[in-house]
């Protein structure tokens, strides 16, 4: 199968002919996937990395439900559902509709597929599969809710440093309160909250579905919530966790290298989305094996359209 600079040629080589050759190359290799797995697959592609971190619609959000619901319209569920998920994450909220939904729709028979990078509330999606397929390259992170762009157990680890500070030396009150006063009264308690709901929603996946009838799922599940959600052992909320960290620390991942052909096609799948956000405006793409998309174009949502395979995206 084609590597990064084949998938380019081929889609170059398409455009001379006068065809919208990234939705035509995708949408092929999308095709073969479904038939080696005989599985039904759903791409769900942020262009995050190549955007700039300010471009609306980039993580994921309540408008990416209507996408799935188009998606999922029409297949055959029994078959069940491989996820190939890229995303920096995104609303708590939308994610626990998202995978109640898919839970719903295959009877929780979801397998995640992460080419590169699932990150945040990405990762949380993951954990709610059977199980997550990773290559080398692949990387999930640290699921430590964020609040406008603070991780919300690190300001509940400031309050408790200024607490300490306080009552050694009182003296290191006004100096706290320039820092603490940034925060609204009521921020303590929506940090707290946060944690409580991302952790729990996790947990009760993982027991649920990827660990359900183990003797053991309580201690597992609990196992991989302290690597992936203490912050105080991530350190940053943009850590990576490799394949091999996934693995150690009880995640059920399949290495994607073990079948050659199933990562052929899943990395050519992956580069024809990349080469899409660089050759277009889209900055989110949803779509399955059948050519059903929705496609996030700047801050304006497309609705759900069947896009054969020589119908141009709409731009």
């Amino acid at each position: 199968m084609p590597n990064w600079n084949r998938v380019l040629e081929e889609i170059n080589h398409k455009r001379v002919s006068g065809i919208q050759a990234v939705d035509e190359v995708r949408r092929y290799y999308l095709i073969k996937l479904h038939e080696y797995t005989n599985r039904n697959t759903i791409a769900y592609y942020s262009g995050w990395l190549s955007r700039p971190p300010q471009t609306p619609n980039l993580s994921i959000g309540d408008e990416d439900k209507n996408g799935f619901m188009a998606a999922i319209h029409g297949l055959n569920r029994s078959l069940g559902l491989d996820l190939i998920l890229h995303t920096p994450g995104g609303d708590i909220a939308a994610t626990e509709s998202i995978v109640d939904y898919l839970w719903t729709m295959f009877e929780k028979d979801v397998r995640v597929f992460v080419p590169q990078l699932a990150m945040s509330a990405g990762t949380m999606i993951a954990c709610s599969a059977k199980n997550i397929v990773m290559g080398k390259e692949s990387s999930l992170g640290p699921i430590d809710p964020q609040l406008g762009g603070v991780a919300a157990q690190a300001v509940l680890d400031e309050f408790q440093m200024a607490t300490e500070s306080i009552k050694r030396d009182p003296a290191t009150i006004p100096l706290w309160q320039s820092i603490i006063g940034k925060y609204h009264p009521t921020f303590l308690y929506e940090c707290l909250q946060a944690i409580e709901w991302s952790q729990s929603m996790v947990k009760e996946w993982l027991k649920n579905n990827m660990f359900l009838g183990e003797s053991d799922s309580e201690e597992k599940s609990q196992k991989v919530l302290k690597e992936i959600a203490d912050h105080s052992s991530t350190k940053t909320h943009s850590r990576h966790f490799s394949l091999k960290k996934c693995l150690e620390i009880g995640l059920k991942v399949d290495e994607l290298e073990n079948d050659g052909e199933l990562q052929d096609l899943v990395l050519t799948v992956h580069h024809a989305f990349m080469h899409t956000f660089s050759q277009s405006s889209a900055v989110k793409i949803l779509e399955n094996h059948s050519g059903v998309a929705t496609v996030l174009v700047g801050n304006l949502s497309q609705d759900p359209q069947l896009f054969g395979l020589n119908v141009p995206l709409k731009k």
